[in-house]
C-alpha cells in the first residue's frame, strides 16, 4: 500500500490507493526526469515513509516532518506542487526510485557504499550515527562481541544491515533478524516493551523516540557516522545538480536550518521530570494558577487537579513556555487551536488555561456519551495530545481487533499499533506515535494523584 499526498497551496489532498510491488530489482533503472520536465508537469514526485523524522500528520491533522518540510521547500523553489508518495518500507522506496516512480527519495536514507553502486546522492542533509539500542534493565549488548548473545532485529535493506554485514566478516558470531515488516521506530518500541533485546537506529531517530520511551539506552555506536541524503536513480544528474545548488544557496541553507531547529534542536535539553521536581513545583508554581484551574475545571466538569496535571505535563507550569514546533504557553496550544478558541495571547495564563480546558472539553464532546468516565476524559486527553483523527483510527482498529472502542484500557493497548505499518497502512490517517498519548495520559494520571496527595498535607 502507498499513500499519495499532494500539497496544493494550503489544501492537503490525501488519497490512499492499493498498489502491488512495481517489479523486482532486476532490469534497467529508469532515467530520471529533468528539471524542465518536472516544471512542465507541475509537480515534484518524492518517495518517503510515514515516520516521526520523515512525514506524519500532527494533532491538528497537518502534514509535518523533517524530510517532508525540506522537500516541500525545494518544490516551492521550483514553483511546482509536491507530490509525496509514501511507501511502506525501505525496499519499496528503493525500488520506487529505481523504476522512476519518484524523482528522488527523501526518507532518512544514509549514503552507503553499496547504495552508491545503483543510485546517486544529493549533498548531505545531516550526519547521523548508527547506534545499538537496548532497554535499561534488560539483556543488553555492551560491545560488538555481545551482539551474539542478544536478540537483534533491524529493518530489511537498511543501512544497518550493511554495517552489520561488514562487521560479520570479521566476527561470524554476530547474527540478527532482518525484518521486512517493521520500521526502525516499531523495532525500538519492541525493545522498550521488552519483546526484543536490542535494535539499531540512527542517532536522530533515537533522540526523538527516547523522549517517549525513556527506558531505551544507547549502548555503543555501530559504525562511523554517515550522511543522510536524498537518493535518486542513475541518470538523474540534472535534478541532482538542481538539488545541490539549492541546498548550497541561502534559501536552501535557511530551509535546512529551520528544519533542524523545529525538529531536533530542543531534544538535547529534554528533561524527564521526576516526582521530586513536581513536588517542589507544587509549592513554588502551582499557587499562582490554582484559582484559574479551579474556575476552568468547574465550568467544564473536570477535576482541577487533572487540569493542573495536564498543564504540568505540557509546560511544567511555565506560562511563557515555547517550543520550536509552534506550541506556546502553559497549556502548549498551537496557533490554529488558540485562534479557534479565541485565545489572543497563548502566553497569558488567564487566556491559555480556560482555552486549554475548553479545547479538552471539545475533545471529550467528540467522543460518544456511551463511554463511561474516567475513560472518556482519558480519551479526550489522548486526543489533545495526538489529535482526534488518530484517535478515530485507534477506535476503528480496536473494532477490527475485537477490542472495545469505548474502553480506555483497550484503546490504550491499541494505540501503540498506530506506529506499526502492519496496522497503520490500512488506516485512514496513517502513521502516528501511538505510544506517546499512552504515556501522556499515564503521566497526567500520576501527576494528578501526586497533586491531590500533596495538597492534602
Amino acid at each position: 500500500m502507498k499513500i499519495i499526498v499532494r500539497m496544493m497551496s494550503m489544501v492537503l489532498i490525501l488519497a490512499v490507493t492499493t498498489a502491488c510491488s512495481q517489479g523486482s530489482s532486476s532490469g534497467n533503472a529508469a532515467v530520471g526526469r529533468t528539471v524542465a520536465e518536472i516544471k512542465a508537469s507541475g509537480e515534484l514526485r518524492v518517495l518517503s515513509r510515514n515516520a516521526p523524522t520523515t512525514y506524519y500528520l500532527n494533532r491538528d491533522n497537518e502534514a509535518v516532518g523533517a524530510e517532508y518540510e525540506l522537500a516541500k521547500a525545494f518544490a516551492d523553489s521550483l514553483g511546482v506542487t509536491l507530490r509525496l508518495i509514501v511507501e511502506d518500507n525501505i525496499s519499496d522506496i528503493l525500488e520506487g526510485v529505481r523504476i522512476g516512480e519518484g524523482d528522488f527519495a527523501a526518507a532518512g536514507l544514509s549514503k552507503t557504499k553499496l547504495r552508491g553502486a545503483d543510485y546517486l546522492f544529493s549533498s548531505p542533509i545531516d550526519t547521523v550515527t548508527e547506534q545499538v539500542v537496548c532497554r535499561r534493565g534488560g539483556n543488553v549488548a555492551k560491545s560488538l562481541a555481545d551482539l551474539a548473545s542478544v536478540s537483534l532485529e533491524v529493518p530489511k535493506e537498511s543501512s544497518y544491515e550493511e554495517s552489520l554485514r561488514a562487521l560479520q566478516e570479521n566476527n561470524s558470531a554476530i547474527t540478527w533478524k532482518s525484518n521486512a515488516n517493521s520500521g526502525t521506530e516499531t523495532l525500538l518500541q519492541k525493545v522498550w516493551e521488552g519483546k526484543l533485546d536490542c535494535s539499531v537506529a540512527d542517532s536522530n531517530i533515537v533522540a526523538v523516540n527516547r523522549r517517549f520511551l525513556p527506558e531505551l539506552i544507547v549502548m555503543f555506536d555501530l559504525a562511523a557516522p554517515k550522511h543522510h541524503v536524498w537518493l535518486m536513480t542513475k541518470g538523474s544528474d540534472d535534478i541532482r545538480v538542481a538539488i545541490n545548488q539549492w541546498m548550497a544557496s541561502a534559501a536552501g541553507r535557511s530551509a535546512l536550518d529551520l528544519v533542524h531547529y523545529r525538529h531536533y534542536s530542543y531534544i538535547e535539553n529534554f528533561d524527564f521530570v521526576d516526582t521530586r521536581a513536581l513536588v517542589r513545583r507544587i509549592d513554588e508554581r502551582l499557587p499562582k494558577y490554582d484559582g484559574l484551574f479551579e474556575k476552568a475545571a468547574e465550568k467544564h466538569a473536570f477535576s482541577d487537579a487533572l487540569l493542573a496535571a495536564q498543564a504540568y505535563q505540557e509546560s511544567h507550569w511555565d506560562a511563557k513556555a515555547k517550543s520550536p514546533t509552534g506550541v506556546r504557553g502553559i497549556m502548549m496550544l498551537t496557533q490554529n487551536t488558540a485562534k479557534s478558541l479565541g485565545v489572543e495571547d497563548r502566553l497569558d495564563p488567564k487566556q491559555a488555561i480556560p482555552g486549554g480546558a475548553t479545547y479538552l472539553a471539545k475533545m471529550r464532546d467528540r467522543f460518544s456519551e456511551d463511554i463511561p468516565e474516567p475513560d472518556r476524559t482519558y480519551m479526550a486527553l489522548a486526543a489533545y495530545n495526538i489529535g482526534r483523527a488518530h484517535m478515530h483510527d485507534a477506535q476503528v482498529l480496536a473494532r477490527k481487533l475485537g477490542k472495545d472502542p469505548l474502553s480506555w484500557v483497550d484503546i490504550r493497548g491499541v494505540l501503540p499499533k498506530l506506529s506499526d505499518k502492519r496496522y497503520y497502512k490500512d488506516l485512514k490517517y496513517g502513521y502516528a506515535r501511538g505510544m506517546e498519548p499512552v504515556i501522556y495520559v499515564q503521566r497526567i494520571r500520576n501527576y494528578e494523584n501526586i497533586i491531590i496527595e500533596k495538597l492534602k498535607l
